[in-house]
């Protein structure tokens, strides 16, 4: 058994028996920065990897990721079909590719029984996207999506908030995430942006795809609502690009709630500018990604109410099991990976152990986020097409 006989779900995650067999597809910087927030829970060892289709590159990852060469295989198909006869295998594996190997590198593992993590978009057409979840139903694995932003803290007593009728009724929803890292003119040359400007790899989108779904998935896990109908305009602002840099839309939600979501990597100043403002019949709450400890809540007609990432003055204790530090001793996106890691970590010790758990504990993205995700994609997609007309999702 991997969990302990007897979990206190309200409380701290519990302790493992074991660490946890974790595998790599994808050698990119997201593949080293998800692996430093695995480590940072004490809950998985990385033990195999496919790190390159380039069988030269595959085999010297070894010594980046000290791992024998026998498990740093040059192809998915071949991790998968190795790892799953070993008795010392892989539990599960985190998908770090470009977004076109999404889908086949999902289901070879799903299809090989192991549990997987991937990244967003979950794939680039919603017709796989709807396989996966079909697969993932019936092979019983976990399957978690990489939208991380969720798994802040104070975005977890956001949705709390929410939940509890902390700004009553919700009457707009206003999401925006802005960078600036496609600024200058020959960006598009660059190695690690090539194929976010390539359909064949990056999809029909690229902004929307890459940034625009996070806003999304943000906005909607906060509010409990979903994104039903949106109008959006794909621009590119900057210098010439096969894919948009930027979007601009018009959002509903469920209950006919209006909102506006705006995405861009042409905004000079703004680095992690992932912002999220909710205005309910009672009040309001904002979030900024830059100043990510800090949550602002409003009731009407009284002083504003900072809330801060620590234990207590406010902060529940769901939220409390996801923070390391003291108040005042800052975390960042590492830990809200860890957080997510966290998380994965408790939904595939509890399906190999065969322990039902309470649909409450965990608030790890799954699969049906990720097709809700593609599916956002693809409306914003025929809603430029049609010049900004109002799409259903």
């Amino acid at each position: 058994m991997l969990l302990p006989n007897s979990i206190d779900y309200e409380g701290p995650f519990p302790r493992l028996s074991r660490r946890l067999r974790l595998g790599v597809v994808g050698g990119g910087r997201i593949a080293g920065l998800q692996a430093s927030a695995a480590y940072l829970t004490d809950r998985w060892e990385i033990v195999a990897g496919a790190f390159s289709s380039d069988p030269v590159r595959a085999k010297a990852a070894s010594t980046d990721w000290s791992l024998p060469q026998a498990r740093c295989y040059t192809s998915f198909e071949q991790m998968a079909e190795l790892e799953v006869k070993r008795d010392d295998g892989v539990d599960a594996v985190m998908i770090t590719t470009p977004n076109h190997l999404h889908y086949p590198v999902a289901r070879a593992f799903l299809e090989a029984g192991i549990d997987v993590l991937c990244d967003k978009p979950l794939t680039n057409e919603v017709k796989e996207a709807e396989d996966l979840m079909e697969l993932t139903e019936h092979t019983g694995c976990v399957f978690g999506v990489s939208y991380v932003m969720s798994c802040f803290p104070m975005i977890r007593q956001a949705r709390e908030y929410v939940e509890n009728s902390g700004i009553g009724r919700i009457n707009q929803i206003h999401v925006e995430f802005m960078q600036d890292w496609m600024t200058p003119e020959d960006i598009a040359d660059a190695a690690h942006v090539k194929w976010r400007l390539d359909p064949s790899k990056s999809g029909k989108t690229s902004c929307v795809g890459d940034i625009g779904t996070h806003a999304a998935h943000l906005a909607q896990f906060v509010c409990g609502l979903k994104m039903t109908h949106l109008r959006a305009e794909f621009h590119v602002c900057g210098s010439p690009k096969p894919l948009e840099d930027t979007v601009f839309m018009m959002t509903r939600y469920e209950g006919d709630v209006p909102g506006t979501l705006m995405a861009t990597r042409l905004a000079p100043g703004n680095r992690g500018g992932l912002r999220l403002r909710v205005f309910g019949s009672q009040g309001g709450m904002e979030w900024d990604l830059e100043d990510c400890e800090r949550l602002k809540l409003n009731q009407f007609g009284q002083p504003d109410r900072i809330v801060s990432r620590g234990h207590g003055h406010g902060v529940s204790s769901r939220v409390e099991r996801l923070v390391r530090t003291a108040r005042g001793f800052p975390e960042g996106i590492i830990e809200a990976w860890g957080n997510l890691y966290t998380e994965f970590a408790m939904a595939v010790a509890a399906r190999r152990d065969g322990k039902l758990v309470p649909d409450h504990w965990l608030d790890l993205p799954r699969v049906n986020d990720g097709m809700e995700g593609v599916r956002f994609i693809a409306a914003s997609v025929r809603s430029n097409q049609g010049k900004g007309a109002w799409v259903d999702i």
